[in-house]
């Protein structure tokens, strides 16, 4: 007997529809809500209890190169310091959240293995090149022993759907292939139920690289035509839980949203930001920068909207929640609410707080001139 989808838990906070009529709600101290955004002023584990649950979250927490007050001398903690958050990202994740990873290339490889066994998969690593500007003036072509460093990456990853069976979990591409298995029927009876001449075998039932998720509508198709024409004793097919049979809305609920667009690929060149995006209000950027002029950069290493965007588009639709749960200047946040998806974020750093706070209200009152 084939057993029940292994969904992943999580919880449904609240819904979009509970906060979008309400207008600069405090409703707790630091914590303010609007028709466009949530704000808290704070340790993020103090808020994630109160946000409605993620289509995608964006991390750029810490680096281990003391690149904000809190961040840790070294990679050796990201683990540790990260931990706390996997587990409640992992428990209030829908099956089609994404996660958008922000670190160096050795932070990240430190914090991966934790980040896969909570449940997340690997889907690509997106390089941002900062151009030669990035190290112009601080590199000794004497002393140095190696390249210049002058990339981040942002690793994107998707929930992992594992199915329970008799025989162990599966991932979706082998737990395809064990129910039709179950049906008795050879495997070109597939694209019978599909209703084309091979579609369904090298789409749907391969083991090699070109096999995708069948659509909702398709899987729904061979359920049926399995429950018709297949073994009685494998019944249901495809099922949602231990008795129910598969709807589309069941299948293409465990979709994560991708929308593509055409001559983007994961190498993305942008010099550091220096003109107007650049937040600058004086005092050090970080603990070990010496700068404290008035024309300092507020946040050490901010992210660019461009790239912002190009992420909660890519992967999110139309009203989708964002958790920014580091907030630092909020770009990510501001990239929602440009792109009329509702954020959610938090800074705990009280010199970041309000010019992230003021960047979003300020795209938030634009949107709604």
């Amino acid at each position: 007997m084939s057993y029940a989808v292994r969904f992943v838990t999580f919880r449904l906070i609240s819904g979009i529809s509970a906060v979008r009529g309400v207008r600069d709600k405090v409703i707790r101290p630091g914590h303010v809500v609007n028709d466009s955004f949530r704000f808290y002023s704070g340790n993020v584990l103090d808020a994630y209890a109160t946000w409605p649950s993620p289509d995608a979250v964006v991390s750029y927490g810490a680096y281990g190169i003391r690149g904000f007050d809190g961040d840790t001398v070294g990679v050796g903690g990201l683990a540790e310091w990260y931990g706390p958050h996997l587990k409640i990202w992992d428990k209030a994740a829908k099956p089609s959240t994404t996660l958008w990873f922000w670190n160096s290339e050795i932070g990240w490889a430190t914090v991966h293995p934790l980040i896969e066994s909570l449940g997340w998969k690997y889907v690509q690593t997106i390089v941002w090149n900062k151009g030669i500007g990035h190290i112009a003036g601080n590199v000794n072509g004497k002393t140095i022993s190696r390249f210049p460093v002058v990339s981040e990456i942002c690793v994107l990853y998707q929930r992992k759907a594992v199915f329970r069976t008799p025989d162990g979990p599966l991932e979706a591409q082998e737990w395809l292939r064990y129910e039709w298995k179950l049906t008795g029927l050879p495997l070109s009876r597939s694209n019978e139920a599909r209703g084309v001449k091979n579609a369904a075998t090298w789409k749907y039932l391969t083991h090699d690289w070109l096999w995708y998720w069948p659509p909702g509508e398709m899987e729904v198709k061979m359920a049926k035509y399995a429950t018709k024409y297949g073994e009685k004793s494998g019944r249901p097919y495809f099922p949602v839980d231990g008795s129910r049979e598969i709807t589309a809305d069941d299948r293409d609920s465990l979709l994560y949203e991708w929308h593509h667009v055409h001559g983007l690929t994961t190498v993305w060149s942008k010099n550091l930001l220096q003109g107007e995006e650049r937040v600058r209000r004086g005092g050090k950027s970080a603990p070990r920068c010496l700068s404290r002029s008035q024309a300092s950069a507020l946040r050490f290493n901010q992210k660019p909207l461009e790239f912002m965007r190009r992420i909660v588009s890519a992967s999110t639709a139309d009203g989708g929640v964002i958790w920014e749960p580091f907030g630092g200047l909020a770009s990510a946040s501001v990239a929602a609410v440009q792109l009329n998806r509702y954020p959610c974020v938090a800074e705990i750093n009280e010199k970041f707080q309000r010019a992230a706070f003021d960047r979003i209200l300020d795209e938030s009152k634009k949107r709604h001139q």
